[in-house]
């Protein structure tokens, strides 16, 4: 887990970083957090994203794309939300959460940051 915690922490280095989270879509469930604040739970986040995260694989799925997903973007009026499903075999059903303040981030080097950070992480 010491990998885990570590790439938490990485993540919350990329500029505008306000919260991450590694999550569990077929439960919901979060398997580590770093960050967040009164107006972000991302316990809350994380189960809801996990609905996002779910009902974009169902239409891949639907559709018979064989293809992945590399990122969903949620851009609010004062934030960036990015979901990064994991891609690594024991990363299997499992997706990286960071949100993002619009003001102090830069949108493409945080989804460079969060892809080399992904492409480390050990679960």
């Amino acid at each position: 887990m010491a990998n885990l915690e570590l790439s938490l922490k990485e993540c919350m280095s990329i500029d505008g970083a306000v919260g991450v989270a590694l999550v569990d879509y077929t439960s919901g469930m979060t398997l580590g957090t770093a960050g967040g604040s009164a107006e972000l739970d991302l316990s809350v986040a994380a189960a809801g994203n996990t609905d996002v995260v779910r009902a974009k694989m169902r239409t891949l799925e639907l559709l018979k794309l064989d293809d992945g997903i590399e990122d969903i973007l949620i851009t609010l009026d004062t934030q960036y939300h990015l979901i990064r499903p994991l891609s690594s075999r024991s990363g299997k059903g499992l997706f990286l959460y960071l949100a993002l303040l619009r003001t102090r981030s830069n949108l493409a080097m945080a989804r460079h940051q969060l892809r080399r950070i992904e492409a480390t992480l050990e679960v």
